[in-house]
């Protein structure tokens, strides 16, 4: 029995593989149409996987460059970042460098007076410089009522002092008066701050001669009669000085020197009026006791 089934397949395998023989040997022609049959199955699948493929493609490309340019653009960003940290350090060390050679030509045009310099470091008032401290106190030869120059002239004066801090009251605070007087022509003034009118830049001048020659545009300087103030320190210049309703008097404004928002460094002059005072007054002394040259030689 399983002679006869081995015998059959056998037969069945041969018969297979002669038809397969069979169709091997057959021209192409016979073969085209069922070649353009399967043709119309295979390319539209062979279209749809060439277009998958292309935008599976295209898209890992284009994720690729899209990974590349913001990776550049992180770095760029960085760059920029620290190209304009760079630029504000370099604007700032050149604001610093410029105040700086203020404070020094200032130095230089007071140089009859020792001077500190100190930096900023707090003040009490929301728009202006009107009350301040400095970084130098006691410790630094610093005292009160010694006079505060920056920008060019007079700041104020020093009120209170620490050992590592003095506060300084500057020339626009309400309570001020300095004694002044024109320098081209020598007349007397009060110049008197205002923090109201200094919102147009502005302090007011006072208790000017009617007969005296102060005009626009003049200097305006500290005074001999000053009881704080050294003489001859630049607060500012004289505008729309008109005669009073009193006809004894004039007044005007003045336009301060130094600048009130942005005070950061200032001079700190350590020697006081009032020392000054009492050497003159010692060596007037010292002269008035001191014989003369007839009583010298009569003796």
């Amino acid at each position: 029995m399983e002679s006869k089934r081995s015998k059959y397949v056998l037969i069945a395998l041969t018969v297979f593989c002669v038809l397969l023989i069979g169709l091997t040997s057959i021209r192409d022609e016979w073969l085209t149409p069922l070649r353009t049959g399967v043709g119309y199955f295979l390319i539209p699948v062979q279209s749809g996987v060439n277009a998958v493929g292309s935008s599976i493609y295209d898209q890992i490309v284009d994720y690729t460059k899209l990974r590349d340019a913001l990776n550049e653009n992180k770095e760029m960003k960085e760059i920029i970042t620290q190209l304009t940290e760079q630029n504000t350090r370099l604007q700032a060390e050149e604001f610093e460098l410029k105040r700086l050679r203020q404070l020094y030509s200032l130095d230089q045009e007071y140089g009859q007076y020792e001077k500190v310099g100190a930096r900023v470091i707090a003040n009490d008032s929301s728009n202006w410089f009107q009350i301040f401290r400095i970084d130098k106190g006691s410790k630094d030869g610093i005292a009160v009522d010694m006079n505060v120059v920056a920008g060019g002239g007079l700041v104020g004066l020093v009120t209170d002092v620490g050992a590592n801090y003095a506060t300084v009251r500057s020339i626009i605070d309400d309570s001020s008066r300095v004694s002044g007087m024109a320098m081209q022509s020598s007349d007397s003034c009060i110049v008197a701050g205002d923090l109201t009118l200094f919102k147009e830049g502005r302090l007011r001048i006072t208790n000017v001669l009617k007969e005296s020659d102060v005009k626009d545009g003049d200097k305006i300087v500290t005074s001999n009669i000053s009881s704080v103030f050294l003489p001859g320190i630049l607060i500012g210049y004289a505008a729309d000085v008109t005669n009073d309703t009193n006809n004894v008097t004039k007044s005007g404004y003045l336009i301060p020197a130094a600048e009130f928002d942005s005070l950061q460094e200032v001079l700190v002059i350590t020697e006081l009026k009032a020392d000054m005072m009492k050497e003159e007054e010692s060596s007037e002394s010292s002269e008035e006791e001191a014989p003369s040259e007839e009583e010298s030689a009569s003796q």
